[in-house]
């Protein structure tokens, strides 16, 4: 059993409480992003800020850095086939009319209901 502890390999833990507080002004900045009233920097705050909070938490919280490779590749992979599923029904779900289908005016009887 010993052997075993002397033999295991040592991983330096990370500095969470620095990580969360890096995460909470990225979460700040991307809240406050909308309230400027910019678009551009909405959509910069929203995703950009995302990506980068999901990579801090995948490499700090999740240990992917210390995983073996597959298990990179397996996200890897399963982010391209979630960003394949969103492009290949994003269309459709975004257009108000299909061939087949309509999408439902919920959302505008609801508003002249309120006013």
């Amino acid at each position: 059993m010993s052997e075993h502890v002397e033999n295991a390999e040592h991983h330096d833990h990370p500095p969470y409480i620095k990580i969360w507080g890096v995460l909470l002004v990225l979460l700040a900045i991307s809240v406050m992003g909308p309230f400027l009233g910019i678009q551009v920097v909405t959509l910069i705050t929203a995703f950009g800020i995302a990506i980068v909070k999901a990579y801090l938490v995948a490499k700090n919280f999740m240990h992917l850095n210390i995983e073996p490779r597959f298990a990179v590749y397996l996200l890897c992979t399963m982010l391209v086939f979630m960003l394949l599923f969103f492009a290949g029904t994003a269309p459709d779900v975004m257009k108000h009319e299909g061939a087949n289908w309509m999408k439902p005016n919920y959302h505008q009887e609801s508003s002249v209901e309120h006013h």
